[in-house]
């Protein structure tokens, strides 16, 4: 048992519980009994009898949440899944059991600002996906309310994905692109039909132009930060599922 000095959040619990843990199973579960521990036999039974699967993850179904929540989480994963270096698979929680050489890729990812779906599906391994329904909360609410959800959510994308820091250069060469196209439609008018450009035209052309060379400058140093954004999270270069050793003598 681990006893926080204070509540440090659900992310933080689940790395302490990696790192003291030992066996070659381990399993995460919620202690609000909607996922029932009678699934983890399941899944260990998977895990001993496929020596290939090293993870055994539970999505959920039937969800007893609102449609307003089904829909937000949904579109998640599809946002997630599209924009990010990982693969998100709709409906995969955080209750899985894996072996342990899954948990020791994990804590290599040392970062502090921790998204466990997205590092399961970063570290790799193969995983397998089953159905389970979650059961009605015993006791209590749920602390996670719309907010929370959404800056958890938020967390994610940006933990896996340099998007953010490169839209401004996308707007800003579609702002250069437009403006220019804008120009050679001015002049085309004023040389075919003899019509006088006025000044706002002009002013509108400048504007434009210039804003999205300014964007697109800002596009380009969120490329270099978005380099020094992912050296600054140390993750591993590689992460290798098992090293087969060959005698060195043998011959083919």
């Amino acid at each position: 048992m681990i006893n926080f000095s204070r509540n440090f959040g659900k992310e933080s619990a689940m790395y302490a519980g990696l790192q003291n843990c030992k066996g070659d199973y381990i399993t995460i579960i919620d202690t609000d009994l909607q996922q029932s521990p009678e699934i983890v036999k399941e899944m260990v039974d998977i895990l001993e009898n496929d020596d290939d699967i090293d993870c055994v993850c539970a999505c959920q179904e039937n969800r007893h949440e609102s449609s307003f929540a089904k829909f937000c989480k949904k579109n998640f994963y599809k946002l997630a899944d599209k924009f990010t270096e990982t693969h998100f698979v709709d409906g995969a929680s955080d209750f899985r059991t894996f072996r342990s050489r899954v948990k020791d890729a994990i804590l290599s990812m040392g970062e502090y600002y921790r998204f466990s779906k997205g590092i399961f599906s970063w570290v790799g391994f193969n995983t397998k996906y089953i159905p389970y329904v979650a059961e009605e909360r015993k006791s209590g609410k749920s602390s996670f309310n719309f907010s929370k959800l959404l800056k958890y959510g938020l967390d994610g994308i940006v933990a896996f994905s340099t998007m953010p820091l490169k839209i401004s250069g996308y707007i800003g060469g579609l702002t250069v692109f437009l403006s220019l196209v804008y120009a050679i439609i001015t002049v085309i008018r004023k040389l075919v039909s003899n019509i006088n450009v006025d000044g706002f035209n002009q002013l509108v052309i400048l504007i434009s132009f210039l804003g999205g060379i300014q964007l697109f400058t800002i596009g380009i140093m969120g490329e270099y930060l978005a380099k020094n954004y992912i050296e600054t999270k140390k993750r591993p270069i590689y992460i290798a599922r098992e090293i087969i050793d060959y005698d060195e003598n043998a011959q083919i």
